[in-house]
């Protein structure tokens, strides 16, 4: 198993995206810091997925897709756009997927591929949050249509029970 990060909005939506993909076995939703000007706790994930079922290039494809990926916008201190690395050589080909992702879509992204330098889980309560309770307003009108467009971008990449949802 291999652990990276994500980060680019809220953690409960960034959590309920990265379920329901093969090869990943656990989505822990907290906050990530990285190295100065980066040090601040911004809302993400943790995942651990298994690199033989699904490649580092398709979870950072799903992440650009389903969040705010190309918007510089006054949140993103909360909700930094990233990428957390746990190696430099990881880093580095996170960089290289971002870019290549990029120049194949031909935008530009603000996501960026920054080292993991600390975790701290959320509160337990949220944890599973569109999983406990799908029809909430926030998960609604927030996570269905992050969700709606990982079926409809990713299915390939979607667990067998997740594909008729």
């Amino acid at each position: 198993m291999v652990t990276i990060g994500f980060g680019g909005g809220c953690h409960w939506c960034t959590e309920a995206v990265f379920q329901p993909l093969e090869g990943v076995s656990e989505v822990r939703q907290g906050f990530i810091r990285s190295d100065g000007p980066d040090e601040a706790w911004s809302e993400a994930v943790e995942i651990s997925f298994d690199p033989d079922r699904v490649s580092l290039r398709d979870l950072i494809a799903v992440h650009l897709s389903t969040h705010a990926s190309e918007a510089d916008h006054k949140m993103r201190g909360k909700y930094r756009s990233a990428v957390y690395s746990m190696t430099a050589e990881q880093q580095n080909a996170c960089a290289t997927h971002i870019r290549d992702l990029a120049a194949e879509a031909e935008v530009h992204f603000v996501t960026r591929s920054l080292m993991h330098r600390g975790f701290k889980p959320s509160d337990s309560r949220f944890h599973d949050y569109y999983k406990s309770n799908p029809e909430r307003p926030f998960c609604r009108t927030y996570i269905a249509p992050k969700l709606a467009k990982l079926r409809a971008r990713h299915s390939a990449l979607l667990k067998k029970e997740y594909t008729t949802s």
